[in-house]
This record gives C-alpha cells, structure tokens and sequence, in this order.
C-alpha cells in the first residue's frame, strides 16, 4: 500500500498529471492519492480579487489567512477544478478514481484556529476569522472500502472542523496521517523539485538519504515548505511507515523512480544506514 502526495505547484500543473497517470495505470499494489492546489488556488484567489496574505509566525513558519470567502475559492480549487481534473486525467488513462475532499465521509477531523498572529509584510498582525486548523483524527473506512472495491481514492484538503466549518489543513500532513491509518508500507512526496536540496536555489545539491535518528542535517537544509515535507516525513518513519521518499514530480515516470529510489529516501533508523533496498 502506497500514499502518494502530489505537490500543487505550478511546475507540475495539469501538464503533469498525464506522467502521474501512467504510473498509477501499470501500479502492481494498492494506493491512496492526495493532492495539492497551491498555486490553482493563488491565481483564483487574485482572480477574485482576494490576493494572498501570508504570515509568518514568530517561529518562521508561513501560513496562508484563510477567511470565510478564502475558504471559498479553496474548495473551489482544490476540491473543485484540481480535484476534478486528476479524476479525468487518470479515468483516460483507464485508472478507477475516485474524488475525494477530506471532508467527506469525515475522512479527516480537525480543529480551527480562528487566530493568526503573526508579521505580513514586515507588520505585526492579529487576524481573526481564519479557517485554517489541524488534524486531529483519520476515520479511513470510506478510503478502505473504496479500495477493497477496486478504486483509486483521490483525496484533498480541506479537512472538516467543528459544527461542519471546513478547515484549511496541511496536505503533507494529510498524506501522513493517511499513510498511518492504513497502515502504508510507503509515502512518496511529490513537489518540483529533485528531492531534499541542501541548496534550494542548486538542484546539483540533492540529499539522497536521511537518517531518520539523526535529522538535524535535513532539517537544517529545509526551507519553507520543505520543513513541513521533512518533519512529516520523519513522523511517518517513526510511527511505522517503512520507507518515505521526497522526489520529483515534473520526471517522465514519477512514481516508478521514486520507487526505484530516485530522489531524497528516508528510512527508520534501523535501516537507514543500509544503503538503498
């Protein structure tokens, strides 16, 4: 059983779904998609004249405000035409998917933090009414019986919050959480990118494995989104996902060379200094 993350920049794109599409058609084993739709959901956030803000917390992390009309153009995107169009991309190329929001069937439950502190733009800034929020539990059944049915789930944010409010949640963490509650043997993170780079601006600088009991080196080569990518890597290994690979999601054959362990690897510390299996 896999979970395969697909990253929504820009340099994949619809364009990239087709290479996806490929791989996922000649997959000899079960597996659970989740997507993103970063970059879908900007352009239609300035479409609609809602631009986005981002705020970087004390810590470093950057978080997009999510207000109610926000959260209107992310189900829009992301549940709406990203969704939509990896379903049809991968139905032509004879694969059984399904589209999922994680909202349904309450697949993944959180809890909202209506507050975002933080600096935009070089200001300290209190903004409310943010919709954005964490997981806090998995109910797998509808995934399962999708695939003890013989389809492809299609999953992606938003999650579900309290009295039925949609909630902003990370993808990354989505596929994590995922992988743990059906129990995966392995979680592939797409993004534009090589892999882990320990210069983001030199693809020439790719990490090609971490040691998941001592991460220190990754984490300090992460940057922005990396950090997430990593650290949710890093939980999976250590709650019982075998393998985990960051790898490249703009290749020919995305899937079969991040199998073949092309890109960043990471494995549990009993094995990660076993070289590559």
């Amino acid at each position: 059983m896999l979970v395969i993350k697909i990253g929504g920049g820009a340099a994949i794109g619809e364009g990239g779904y087709a290479n996806f599409a490929r791989d996922l058609a000649g997959l000899a084993e079960p597996a659970v998609v989740v997507h993103g739709g970063n970059a879908e959901f900007s352009r239609l956030s300035r479409e609609l004249g809602m631009p986005p803000r981002m705020v970087t917390s004390a810590s470093g992390r950057v978080s997009r405000y999510t207000d109610a009309p926000t959260m209107d153009a992310m189900l829009m995107a992301y549940a709406g035409k990203v969704n939509k169009r990896l379903v049809a991309t991968l139905r032509a190329a004879g694969v059984d998917a399904v589209g999922l929001s994680a909202i349904d069937g309450g697949i993944a439950t959180g809890r909202r933090k209506p507050t975002l502190r933080g600096t935009e733009e070089g200001k300290p800034k209190v903004l409310r009414d943010d919709h954005a929020g964490t997981i806090e539990a998995v109910d797998p059944r509808l995934v399962r019986l999708l695939l003890d049915a013989g389809y492809l789930p299609v999953l992606t944010p938003p999650a579900l919050g309290e009295e039925g409010v949609p909630i902003n949640v990370d993808g990354d963490k989505l596929a994590l959480e995922l992988a743990i509650a059906l129990g995966a043997d392995g979680l592939l993170f797409f993004s534009d990118t090589p892999g882990l780079l320990a210069d983001k601006d030199d693809e020439s600088t790719l990490v090609r494995e971490i040691d998941a009991a001592a991460p220190e080196a990754a984490l300090a080569a992460a940057a922005g989104r990396m950090t997430v990518k990593v650290e949710a890597a890093l939980g999976a290994v250590a709650r019982g996902v075998g393998r985990v690979v960051f790898a490249d999601g703009r290749a020919q054959r995305p899937i079969g060379r991040a199998l073949a362990g092309e890109g960043t690897v990471v494995r549990a510390a009993s094995v990660a200094t076993g070289g590559a299996r």
